[in-house]
Formats: structure tokens, sequence, C-alpha cells
């Protein structure tokens, strides 16, 4: 018969299952992972500020990419390399910190999509409505773009991980490398349909709602581009469109790919290195494609490194 401990408030991470050959290769190339997540992140973050070239509004609703990059992955991640050094039974962590750790993992992952949302609508704003781009994206609107982006997430996430937390507890191990919603709802005996049911609309809600925007958006600037015959402004919707388009692209195959592994517990395996790749790997190369496709950050590195090169004589 299994025994069952009831609302415990030490729960087991399970954790990446890592052969003792393989624990410190693991260990650092997500820890140089991380490093480079931070130092890319708040590195271009302190460029938009510096250059005044970069105080526009694109680049403002960038920096909300870097904020939750660095906050979702530094909640996630530390705690991840600590227990890969850690034997599996001494993976232990507190109920309430999981919580907070499936808060913010959730936080993380659905701003990314109502963050890329609020960027296209400025680049449709600015390609299909160039002399009114002033007066539409005011320091207003951006104030209203980003707090509607983080608001929608916390509404949505408070309110799947509210259903969550009402259940009692007859289970302890957490089967993934760092807390989500799925993992705590199944330490439940309870009924979880609600929470299924739920967790399915909020996937499909937030889906639909960011492929119809971008699909909306994306077809108007195409409209656009090819009734025009402005060569500068074709260039432009092909600078800028192009890269926000292959962030999102990353981010939105990452999450796919990850909803499908779940369906195959086979493959649990391959779904954890998934689920942390997903906050890696956009985390990563978000500040990279956006420094390289930008002519102003561009330029504002080439000055910088040239400035270096030119030592003072006394």
């Amino acid at each position: 018969m299994e025994n069952y401990t009831y609302n415990s408030l030490t729960l087991q991470l399970e954790g990446l299952q890592v052969a003792e050959v393989s624990t410190y290769p693991v260990f650092f190339f997500f820890f140089f992972s991380y490093l480079i997540i931070i130092l890319a992140n708040v590195g271009i973050m302190v460029l938009v500020f510096m250059d005044k070239n970069l105080h526009q509004p694109m680049y403002f609703l960038f920096c909300n990419l870097p904020v939750n990059d660095i906050v979702g992955n530094s909640i996630m991640v530390p705690r991840m390399l600590a227990d890969i050094l850690r034997p599996p039974s001494e993976r232990l962590i507190s109920y309430y910190e999981c919580v907070v750790q499936a808060f913010t993992t959730h936080m993380f992952a659905t701003t990314s999509h109502t963050v890329l949302m609020i960027m296209a609508f400025d680049r449709y704003v600015a390609i299909c409505y160039p002399l009114r781009y002033a007066a539409i994206m005011t320091n207003k609107m951006l104030i209203k773009l980003t707090v509607s982006a983080w608001g929608v997430a916390f509404v949505l996430v408070g309110i799947l991980l509210g259903l969550t937390i009402r259940l009692n507890r007859c289970r302890t191990l957490i089967t993934n490398p760092f807390c989500d919603n799925a993992s705590l709802f199944k330490l439940s005996c309870e009924d979880v349909s609600i929470n299924n049911i739920y967790g399915l609309t909020f996937t499909v809600v937030l889906f639909t709602g960011s492929i119809g925007s971008i699909v909306l958006t994306y077809a108007k600037i195409t409209v656009v581009c090819l009734t025009s015959k402005s060569k500068s402004l074709n260039s432009k919707a092909l600078k800028t469109c192009s890269t926000h388009l292959f962030v999102y692209l990353i981010m939105l195959l990452c999450g796919m790919l990850i909803i499908v592994l779940h369906r195959f517990p086979q493959y649990s395996g391959y779904r954890k290195v998934s689920a942390i790749l997903f906050n890696i790997i956009p985390a990563n190369l978000n500040p990279i494609i956006y420094g390289v496709q930008s002519k102003e950050i561009r330029k504002f590195l080439s000055k910088w490194f040239q400035s270096r090169r030119v030592l003072p004589s006394f």
C-alpha cells in the first residue's frame, strides 16, 4: 500500500539525471550559459539607456525582454546548478519556494509572448503609419503597452497557480528539474479537472492571441510593402521585422517542443532538457540577434571599441 504525506512543506526535486562523469561538463555548460545571459542582457539594456540614438520606442519595448530573461533565468538556473552537484536525496525545496519558482517560470514564458506581441504592434505602426508613428507611440502609450504585457501575464498565471495551491497535497516528488504548475498539481490526490481545463484554455488563448497578432500585423505589413514603391521602407521593414520574427519563431518552436514532449512520458529526459533550453536559448540569442541586426547598436559598439583603442597620452 502506498504511503502518503499530506501537505508536506518540504518537497523533493527529481532534477536532471546526469551520469557522474558528465556532472561537471553539464554544470559548466549551464553555468556559462547563465553568465552569458546576465552579461549580454544587462549589457544591451545599459547600451540602450546610454546612447540617445537608441531612445526610441522599439528599443524601450525591447528592454522588457532582457528584464524578463534575467528574472526568469535567475530564479531557475542557480537553483538547478546547485542541484546538479547534489545527490538526488538532497535535492529538497520548500513548498513556498517551489510555488514562487513555478509562478516565475510561467510568468517568464507568458511574458515572452506578450512582449513580442506589443513589439509587433510597434513595428506595425512604424511601417504602416510612419507619419503618425511619433504621435501614436508616445511615452504614455509605451507605459500602457508595457503594463498590459506584464499585467495580462500576471493575471493569467496568478489564476493558474491559484487553482493549484488550493489543492491538498499527498505526494512530495517533483518530477522536473524545477517547479512548474503541472508538477505542483500532480502532487495532489484530488480531482484536478479544473486545473487541466484552465491550463488547456490558458495555452490555447495565449498561443492563439500570440500567433494571431503576429500573423495579422505581419500580413498588414506585407501588404503595405508590396503596394509601396519605397525601397527604403521595404528595407527597413525587412531588417526590423525579420529580427523580431526570428526571435518569435525560436521561442515558439522551443515552447511547442515542450508541449509535444509532455504527451510522451517515455521521453521525460528530453522534456526536462527542452524545458531548460526554452529558458536559456532565447535569452542567449535575443541580445545577439538584436545587436547584430540593429544599425544603431552596431554603430554605438563600433564607436565604443574605437574609443577604447585610443590610449590617452600623458
